[in-house]
C-alpha cells in the first residue's frame, strides 16, 4: 500500500498544543502535512468520534490522510483512512474491521516487534524512541541513528522514525534508512506549526535518498553517538 507523501506522520497530543487541536491541524495541513493521526487517549469514545469527524473533514479538504490511534470503531464510524495500533494491538482484528483499503500501522520498539508487524500484515511501523524524548521514557534508551539504520534497512515494511524528531534531524533519519518520520511534540508545541512543518518537509526533500549498498555514510554513524 502506498503511504502518504511527503513521508511525514504527525501524531496529535492536544495537551502540548498552544491552540485548539483543530486550529493546529489546519496549520499543519497548510504547511504541507498530508498525514495526521488522532491520538488523545484521555477522550471518551464519543468525544474522540466527534473530534475525529471534524479532523476527517479538514483532511478531505486538503487531500490528506487522517488516522486514529487504537479506536477501530471511531475509524469505521468517521471514515478515517487509517488506524494506528499500540505495540500489542491486533493487526488481524483491525484489518477485519476496516478492510484492505485502510492504512494500518503499529508501534514498535525493537527488531522482533518490527518483524512481527511485517509478518502480520501491517502497512508500516513507527519505531521509537530514536532520540531522547519525554513522551517515550518507559521504552528504554534511545535507539539513535545507528539503531534506526540497523532495523530500518532490513525491515520488510516501511519504518517511520519516532521520538525527538524535528527539522534538525529528519534528514538524518531518512539517510539512516527510515521510510519517513513521525512527529508529535515538536509539531504540537510549535507556535507556528505551518512554518515548522515546511521546515521538516524541506529537510526530508534534501535527505540522502540513496545509501551505499549494504551500509550508510560515516557521517550518519558519527551523529548517532
Amino acid at each position: 500500500m502506498a503511504l502518504p507523501t511527503p513521508p511525514l506522520l504527525v501524531i496529535t497530543d492536544r495537551t502540548q498544543a498552544p491552540r485548539p487541536l483543530l486550529a493546529v491541524a489546519q496549520a499543519l495541513l497548510a504547511g504541507g502535512c498530508r498525514w495526521i493521526s488522532l491520538r488523545e487517549p484521555d477522550l471518551s469514545h464519543g468525544e474522540r468520534v466527534d473530534l475525529l469527524q471534524r479532523l476527517v473533514r479538514c483532511g478531505a479538504d486538503a487531500g490528506a490522510t487522517i488516522s486514529v490511534h487504537a479506536d477501530c470503531d471511531a475509524a469505521l464510524t468517521t471514515g478515517a483512512a487509517g488506524l494506528h495500533l499500540p505495540r500489542h494491538g491486533s493487526i488481524a482484528a483491525a484489518r477485519a474491521c476496516l478492510g484492505d483499503r485502510a492504512t494500518i500501522g503499529i508501534s514498535a520498539h525493537d527488531r522482533e516487534e518490527v518483524r512481527r508487524a511485517a509478518g502480520l500484515g501491517a502497512d508500516y511501523v513507527t519505531l521509537s524512541p530514536i532520540f531522547e524524548t519525554a513522551s517515550k521514557p518507559k521504552y528504554g534508551p534511545s535507539l539513535g541513528l545507528s539503531g534506526l539504520a540497523d532495523l530500518a534497512q532490513t525491515a520488510a515494511i516501511p519504518v517511520y522514525a519516532l521520538g525527538g524528531i524535528d527539522a534538525r534531524n529528519a534528514a538524518q533519519c531518512r539517510a539512516a534508512g527510515a521510510a519517513g518520520v513521525a512527529i508529535m511534540g515538536a509539531a504540537m508545541r510549535a507556535e507556528d506549526a505551518a512554518t515548522m512543518i515546511r521546515s521538516v518537509i524541506a529537510a526530508l526533500d534534501h535527505a540522502l535518498v540513496a545509501l551505499p549498498e549494504g551500509g550508510h555514510s560515516s557521517a550518519t554513524v558519527e551523529q548517532s553517538s
